[in-house]
């Protein structure tokens, strides 16, 4: 897991008003801590780190440090909301985690071996990304910030599943944990679609040929 910590103040100071407010004074963002055995809290993070957080991948897929007034929460971001139209966060959620209990998250799916893939390189097909995350349930010390898939002997029409991952040790699929049914589709290397050239040129001549006549 990766190491963040945001550091975050009580907010008692509630209301639309008061977190615009907050905004304007462009120091902290507003948010809420909620889960586990204590109610929901209203709080302010601390803009800087929260802003440089956000900007690694790993951040939405990690156990997340919150010292609140110096007492420490372990958390997961659960939102952001942003503003619609300046690069601004305007509040975020965070779940607190649980280290004896499972929790659930979306990771991102990270592909490798692109440039060495048999079914590309080879016999000149084309990689489509069907998924680019994977939601999984572990205890939040097995968490991994992204799962891996190595398509280095993929063979063109090859389609790749859920049950193709290899899942770190603890942590399981949600969706196959429903079933076989649910063994989505996650990537697939298909013949490249050739759009003009020759068959468009004899579709032209077929078409010229009776006004010829």
């Amino acid at each position: 897991m990766s190491d963040f910590i945001l550091k975050a103040s009580v907010r008692n100071d509630l209301g639309k008003g008061a977190s615009r407010r907050l905004r304007r004074a462009n120091q902290q963002v507003p948010a809420v801590v909620y889960g586990g055995e204590k109610g929901a809290q209203s709080i302010s993070v601390e803009k800087t780190a929260f802003y440089k957080a956000i900007e690694d991948e790993s951040f939405f897929s990690s156990v997340i440090k919150l010292v609140i007034d110096g007492t420490e929460e372990q958390v997961v971001v659960r939102d952001l909301q942003r503003h619609p139209f300046k690069p601004l966060l305007t509040h975020a959620d965070f779940l607190r985690v649980d280290a004896t209990h499972e929790i659930t998250m979306n990771v991102p799916l990270h592909v490798v071996g692109e440039e060495k893939c048999v079914g590309i390189k080879d016999q000149g097909g084309e990689l489509h990304t069907l998924a680019n995350e994977v939601a999984i349930s572990c205890l939040p010390k097995d968490l991994p910030d992204f799962l891996e898939v190595d398509i280095s002997n993929v063979e063109l029409g090859t389609t790749l599943h859920l049950s193709d991952l290899t899942l770190p040790a603890g942590v399981t699929s949600v969706d196959l944990s429903h079933g076989e049914e649910h063994d989505n589709a996650i990537l697939s290397i298909t013949k490249v679609k050739v759009r003009g050239g020759d068959d468009e040129e004899s579709e032209g001549e077929s078409e010229e040929e009776p006004s010829a006549e």
